[in-house]
Parts: C-alpha cells; structure tokens; sequence
C-alpha cells in the first residue's frame, strides 16, 4: 500500500499543475505566451536601470520558449530559442544581452548545459520536445550576439537608424541623445526551434490548434524586476500570463490579432480600460510613473530617419479621468483617434503632449510631471538632460480612469475602436524605497462584445448632478 501510493504521488508530480483560469480574464497562471510590458537598460551605466527576468516551465515535459524583442514602437528587432527542462526556470538580465551580447544559454541534447532534475521528463508527450527536436541543433546553446547584430540591437533600442539589419531605418522612438534601451518582450511556447518572429503567422508560425511553430500548451509562467542601482529601488511583478485556447479564432481578439486574420494564434487577449493610484508626494516623493503596453493593432515596419515615428502612432485614446480622494474629478482633453489630432497644440509640444499619454506601443509616463520631466534618462555626450513625457494632474493623490480604446487607420483588427493595452504603476520615493503593481482591469477584450464602451460623464466638480453631460 505504502509503494502504491508512493508511486501515485510521483505519477501525480509528472502530470501538468492544475490551476483554475478562465480564458479572457488575465490571471497568474500557466500560460502559452508571456508578455514583459516594457523593459529599460542603461546601456553606459552599470548602476543604472536595467530589467531581469524568468521564464519557468510548470510541467514536467520540457519545453521551448521562443522569445521575441520587440522596439517600444512595436518593430520585433531579435529572436532566439530557450530549452527548458521539466519544472526548469532560466533567468534573465537584458543588461547582458545589451552591452555584451550574451543570451541564456540552453540546451536539447546536453545535459551538462541543462541538466535534467529528477521530476523531469525527457520528452515531452504532446509537443515532443526534447532530445529529439533537431530543429534546435544549429541553435543551441546559443553564442553570444555577433557585434553587427549587437550594434544593431543597441540603435534599435534606443531611437537610432540600424544600418546593417535595418538598411539605416529607425524602429524606435528617439526621445533624446540619451542612453536607454526601450521596448517590449514575448515569450511563446513553441513546437520547435523557429528562428521567425510573431507577425509570420500567415506563413505558418501559428496554425489553429497549436500546430505551427508556437504551440497551444499553458505551461509557462515567469517574473520581471526593474533594479536601478543608482537610485537604490527595485520592483517585481509577474509577467503577463497569456492563456492559448482551441475555442478562441475570428470571433475574438486574440493578443497577435494584428498578424492573424482569422485569430490563428489562440491566445486570450488583454483589457482595454483601467483603473489604477497615484500618488505624487507624502512618503512617495519621487512620484509615480505609468508603464503602458499598447497594440497598435497593425504589423509596423522600420521607418525613415526623417520621421519621429510611424503611422499609427501616436495612439490616441477615448477618456482619460483623473479622480482625487475625495471623488472630485477632472477631465482633461481627449482624443479617440490616431494619430492624435485633437488639441490645440501643435509642432514638438504638440508630439510630447501625446505621447504624454502613453502614444507608443511600450512607454513610461510620469504622472504629475510636466510634459518633460526626467525619468530614467540622462545626457549622453555632454547634451542636454534627456526628458521623457510626463502626464500634469491637477491632485497630489487620487486615482486615474483610463479608456484606451482608440480607432487607428489601417487596423487589421476588425472590432474598432476596442483596443487591447496592459497597464501597471510604480511608486517611488527618492533613491529610498519603492513598489510597483498591475492596474485594475475594468474589461478584457477578447470577447469584444463584452468590452467596456461606457463614457464616464464629464463633470468640473463644482459639484455635479450624478450625470453631468
């Protein structure tokens, strides 16, 4: 009796881990795609900001996480394979990957480079990975970045012209001569070593079902820290987990909609409206900032030099409210197109004011400050100090409403204007301590008829009648 249910226990430990998820609603389970929202490295300065990660695998098959570097104006620069043993966890500094080319280095077939734990499986009963995926033979253990490839990394990142992958186009955006590396990550889990990005899904890196390249499996789970030595703070949170279903397709906006027409990828989509604190002062004298994921919901390319950025940016969004403590709100002006083209500004102020709003695909936005306020950038070269756009709020604390549903020209996303985005905070106080957390979501897109397409009423506080206009 005792070796029977010995043995049931560890039949029991083999099989996947059990979670209670429910597709379209985000929560921190396993999953088919993980999404870093927005990453920052210093690349000249060790003690700067930088951005670690994890991906973990929750079962005892191994799998391949086929991970995807994308600009902060949603151009996929870099992509590479990461084998992961049963209940393996490989972790990541983009420091390493962007000042000296260095990747995480794995392996199918050698066990001295990813050694098998005693849970694991050598191969993995649905996918097949394994020893056998000879797709990863040329692949792994990686090398470090050629420096062509590095350099090319670097501009990307940074706002600059890539001139060897790129032709000498941009694929990011260039808020000054500064020093940090933006964007954002994907991380799929895959059938085999596929050396194409994301946006090949017409050609067979996702089939329904999970027959391409990426797979359908809910089997990854991972972390991400932002740490900046020079201001003493660090914060963690979860990397967005992305569930794959068999039933999602042209009926739902899937997260990679923008690249299947008819949802191909499976994967549960994000939320469209939010709610989530501020606070600029008290203990948190270093404020808050915003960092913002937005699907520009149509495949962007490298663009020329002569442009600050490409269509669609910069998003537009239907309603921004700003609440204080005690419920007064205020309204500033919004626009529910793209690019931008409802205020009065004009020339560069005009730029700053919306991407102020979070207008990119990746972006930081200081709440509180003024449209240039310094966060995390510092000259390079003896320029000026480099500033990033800060969103003004009329409250030291309060709480901000945030409908990010936008219509863009060309969308290849066919429920406008809904419009998938990921929202988290960071509180800081001064090189002395902060924290971080996720916003509420209010609705999740995937299935667009259920997502929020309620105006809240605009009111001056003065006070109102429960519906103002």
């Amino acid at each position: 009796m005792r070796r029977a249910a010995l043995a049931s226990a560890f039949v029991a430990l083999l099989a996947p881990i059990g979670a209670w998820a429910e597709i379209g609603t985000l929560d921190d389970v396993p999953a088919a795609t993980l999404l870093l929202p927005y990453f920052e490295v210093d690349l000249d300065n060790p003690n700067g900001i930088t951005t670690l990660f994890s991906v973990n695998n929750a079962e005892a098959g191994p799998a391949i996480a086929h991970v995807t570097l994308w600009t902060d104006l949603a151009v996929p620069t870099l992509d590479f394979n990461v084998f992961l043993t049963g209940y393996d966890v490989v972790t990541f500094n983009l420091r390493d990957l962007f000042v000296a080319g260095t990747v995480p280095r794995t392996s199918h077939n050698q066990t001295a480079v990813s050694p098998r734990g005693v849970y694991s499986l050598v191969t993995h009963p649905v996918s097949g990975v394994g020893p056998g995926s000879t797709s990863c033979n040329e692949q792994l253990p990686l090398p470090p970045l050629p420096a062509t490839l590095l350099d090319h990394l670097r501009a990307a990142h940074t706002g600059h012209p890539s001139p060897v992958v790129f032709g000498g186009l941009k694929s990011g955006f260039l808020f000054c001569s500064d020093s940090i590396a933006r964007g954002y990550l994907t991380l799929d889990n895959a059938n085999f070593c596929s050396l194409r990005f994301p946006e090949s899904c017409a050609t067979g890196y996702f089939i329904a079902g999970g027959n391409g390249d990426a797979n359908n499996l809910n089997q990854l789970w991972g972390d991400y820290f932002y740490v900046d030595g020079d201001q003493n703070f660090a914060q963690g949170e979860t990397l967005v987990h992305l569930e794959a279903s068999d039933a999602l397709g042209a009926d739902h906006y899937t997260f990679y909609r923008r690249f299947c027409a008819n949802g191909e990828d499976q994967r549960e989509g994000l939320g469209s409206t939010f709610a989530v604190r501020y606070v600029n002062g008290g203990a948190f004298t270093g404020g808050t900032d915003l960092l913002v994921w937005r699907d520009p919901k149509r495949p962007i390319a490298p663009f020329s030099p002569a442009l600050p950025y490409p269509a669609p940016f910069l998003l537009g969004e239907s309603q921004v409210v700003i609440f204080d403590e005690a419920e007064n709100p205020d309204a500033p002006p919004s626009c529910p197109f793209s690019p931008p083209n409802c205020s009065s500004a004009s020339g560069p102020n005009k730029a700053i004011l919306a991407a102020a709003k979070a207008g990119l695909a990746a972006n930081r936005v200081r709440v509180g400050g003024s449209p240039l306020t310094l966060v995390h950038g510092r000259a390079a070269g003896g320029q000026p100090p480099c500033s990033v756009p800060g969103f003004p709020v009329p409250f030291d604390a309060g709480w901000l409403y945030l409908d990010l549903n936008t219509v863009v020209a060309g969308s290849q996303v066919p429920f406008e204007p809904i419009t998938q985005n990921f929202v988290s905070a960071v509180l800081s106080a001064n090189g002395r301590f902060s924290v971080g957390y996720d916003a509420v979501q209010l609705d999740n897109v995937t299935y667009p008829a259920q997502a929020l397409d309620v105006q809240l009423p605009v009111c001056d506080g003065a006070p109102d009648p429960p519906a103002c206009q």
